[in-house]
């Protein structure tokens, strides 16, 4: 009868590890056993995305508004379309707004970054499908290093 219950109790724990991985898993992953809510759609064009990749988060002031739903690339302007899934519950922004893709820390992970524009009597509010003009790209490291490189050379000639 010790035995048995030996066994059961290794059985429960070996459960228990299991489900704290899977646990850290979905956290690591940055996926939630939650749903975010409501969501609606926005659209931009970068000319760059560099490092960023879908289910990566829009940030405003450091707080999670949304996630990157996908990236692709527009047919017409052969620029990458990024698609962001904005929640309902952080709000809506207004059509002045800009984004731009940005590093957490050096070498960290890209995300989006939304700075609100400014409310006035004639500006709407960004609505499900609505288009960001207003963009910066992603700061590509080796173009960084390459340009002081090159300043570098022309300063000794």
């Amino acid at each position: 009868m010790p035995q048995k219950k030996l066994e059961i109790w290794v059985g429960l724990f070996v459960v228990a590890a299991i489900a704290s991985f899977v646990v850290l898993a979905f956290s690591v992953a940055g996926l939630s056993f939650k749903g975010e809510g409501n969501s609606y759609t926005l659209q931009a064009n970068f000319n760059n995305v560099g490092g960023l990749k879908p289910r990566a988060p829009v940030k405003l002031g450091g707080v999670v508004v949304g996630r990157v739903e996908s990236i692709s690339l527009d047919k017409e302007s052969y620029t990458p379309l990024v698609t962001l899934s904005m929640f309902e519950k952080q709000g809506f922004y207004p059509e002045t707004s800009s984004l731009a893709i940005l590093t957490s820390g050096l070498l960290g992970e890209q995300y989006v970054g939304i700075k609100p524009g400014f409310i006035d009597d004639g500006i709407e509010m960004l609505a499900n499908g609505d288009m960001i003009e207003d963009t910066k790209s992603a700061l590509v490291l080796e173009d960084l290093i390459g340009q002081f490189i090159y300043s570098i050379n022309n300063k000794d000639d």
